[in-house]
């Protein structure tokens, strides 16, 4: 068996996709020290520059001492306390819809709603660049799955108008996380009131940054209908809101229905309290700080303007996520690897998580970020790539 395992790992390092982790040796920030030596990084979800934000720092102080470190126990036990409810009542006042619930993870909010809305008897239709927990939890549901080609909005409403399952759901990335477009929200909700299906969106990286309060991707357009029953609303805490954990907005009876039958739930211990307390701050922020989404805002115009001319293309993105395309693995690997030797993080994103032939480097802007930052960077792949071509 070890044998056989050691083979896998070979092979996976000699296709050049074997995964090594970095060592942090302080918080999270945009100059990062590991290892001894400090990088400009360009490799964080933290878009709005919270995860170290000294209110936020105050906030988990005073929240680990009101309520301790652990919270004990499962939410359905004795582990949900007044700061989860707290949170959960501001989150779906911020996001417009009539609750919230929330989940230790992402992964484990996605794997809740699939698996309770739809099972046997019933579709999934999903996005082929959607995120792997939206898969995984889709084959778990053992619902008939049915992935649409990116974007395909036609090919979607062929699927959904062919079938005759029972119950119906159209799950999709908000922003996709590889990519960094966004999906067409407001036809995606339109097609799902058409069929009688849900729509489950996961904002994992539209939340915070997206919207004009940051209140995620469904108030970032004029004609959506964020009280639409047909809609489920997922975001992530751990990216622009700076801290840990995730959460389901809804109406009542769905979140009800989660909160009586998601095994992703009611298996497993709540996350900390302190954690709750914190991100009341964080969510303040989000809202009272509008200068930080600006920021981005005037950060990817400058990073697409200072490479429109390089030989690596930038896909198309107006959001933090600003994926430049390089096509191979080794060649992805080695830009990366050349930028590190610099002092700058960018990772290379090669197979599964991109399709073949797509490695690329993902830039991640954050709103700590300074205009400096990003001409260093630009300028060293400008370098670069004068080096690569002779």
């Amino acid at each position: 068996m070890l044998t056989h395992l050691s083979a896998k790992l070979r092979e996976r390092e000699n296709a050049g996709l074997y995964r090594r982790r970095l060592m942090l040796e302080g918080p999270q920030m945009v100059h990062a020290a590991i290892e001894g030596k400090h990088y400009l990084a360009f490799c964080s979800n933290d878009y709005l520059g919270l995860a170290s934000h000294p209110a936020l720092i105050e906030a988990a102080c005073a929240g680990a001492q009101r309520y301790g470190v652990g919270s004990g126990a499962s939410h359905l036990i004795c582990g949900h306390s007044l700061a989860h409810h707290t949170l959960e009542e501001a989150l779906a006042h911020f996001v417009g819809l009539p609750q919230a619930l929330l989940f230790s993870t992402g992964y484990m909010a996605n794997m809740a709603v699939i698996t309770s809305l739809v099972g046997r008897g019933d579709a999934i239709f999903a996005d082929r660049l959607n995120h792997a927990s939206l898969n995984d939890a889709a084959l778990l549901s053992k619902a008939t799955f049915k992935r649409y080609p990116h974007l395909d909005l036609t090919r979607l409403e062929r699927y959904l108008a062919d079938s005759d399952a029972s119950g119906k759901l159209v799950v999709t990335d908000a922003v996709f996380s590889m990519d960094g477009d966004i999906a067409p929200v407001v036809e995606l909700l339109a097609l799902c009131e058409q069929y009688g299906a849900w729509l489950l969106l996961d904002d994992a990286h539209g939340f915070g940054v997206l919207g004009k309060n940051g209140n995620g991707v469904t108030h970032a357009f004029d004609k959506f209908n964020v009280r639409s029953p047909h809609l489920v609303y997922m975001a992530t805490l751990g990216k622009a809101a700076g801290v840990s954990g995730a959460f389901v907005a809804a109406q009542s009876d769905i979140i009800e229905t989660l909160i009586q039958f998601a095994r992703s739930y009611g298996y497993t211990t709540a996350t900390p309290a302190l954690l709750a307390h914190t991100l009341m701050t964080s969510l303040s922020l989000i809202k009272q700080e509008a200068w930080r989404r600006e920021k981005l805002i005037k950060l990817i115009t400058q990073l697409k303007t200072s490479l429109h001319s390089l030989r690596w293309p930038l896909m198309p993105s107006m959001t933090p996520i600003q994926p430049l395309l390089v096509g191979g693995n080794d060649e992805a690997m080695h830009l990366s690897a050349a930028l590190s030797d610099r002092g700058i993080l960018v990772p290379a994103i090669r197979p599964p998580t991109v399709p073949e032939g797509k490695a690329r480097l993902r830039i991640s802007l954050s709103a700590a970020h300074r205009e400096e930052d990003v001409e260093q960077l630009s300028e060293t792949l400008h370098d670069l790539a004068k080096i690569i071509s002779s």
